[in-house]
């Protein structure tokens, strides 16, 4: 019971990124599989581009980076997942975000 209220709550990744970035591609459609089945928002933050200066300095060399809140603020204390991840890891993270 408590576990089907919490996933009132919208849960949201925010996805870091850089291009060219292989590890990129890949993570990305890992997130974008786990969004078939469940529901969440979703940004994508390239940390290259102008105005993300503060995302570059802390993932310039680090991407991909995901973050997961169960909020619309992210910031650098979120739950996350680094560099390479599967399926089953980001639905472990969101459902550890959506029980808090």
């Amino acid at each position: 019971m408590f576990r089907a209220s919490s996933r009132l709550l919208q849960s949201r990744i925010t996805f870091f990124t850089r291009s060219p970035c292989s590890l990129c591609d890949t993570a990305k459609s890992v997130v974008q599989n786990v969004r078939k089945e469940r529901n969440f928002d979703y940004e994508e933050i390239n940390v290259m581009e102008p105005g993300q200066e503060k995302w570059k300095n802390v993932y310039e060399f680090d991407t991909p980076v995901i973050h997961v809140d169960n909020n619309t603020q992210t910031s650098t204390s979120s739950v996350k997942l680094m560099h390479r991840f599967d399926e089953t890891q980001v639905k472990k993270l969101l459902d550890e975000v959506e029980s808090a």
